[in-house]
């Protein structure tokens, strides 16, 4: 199922399973979709953006899995950090 999801300013089109929704629960499969769209649109790999962030990899690839539920304080703010320092920049 695709959606659009808007965090931090940014308009994201994510797509969510319905498997891993209903396994999960619909926040926790909506992080994992947000965080993927967000690298993503940073133009970058999981390991470039891993330490990027200065987050361990694998941290960020459980995150992206699904295997651990990001907090949302960190997904905010990793949206917030690509919007301020890559998105802004892409538009001057």
């Amino acid at each position: 199922m695709k959606y659009d999801y808007v965090i931090e300013g940014m308009d994201l089109i994510i797509e969510c399973d319905d498997e891993k929704v209903s396994e999960r629960g619909k926040g926790a499969a909506e992080k994992t979709a947000a965080i993927i769209a967000i690298r993503e649109m940073a133009g970058m790999n999981r390991k470039e953006f891993a330490e990027w962030l200065k987050i361990p990899y694998r941290t960020m690839s459980d995150w992206e899995h699904g295997l651990r539920e990001m907090p949302d304080y960190v997904l905010h703010l990793i949206a917030y950090k690509v919007r301020m320092e890559i998105v802004e920049k892409r538009r001057d």
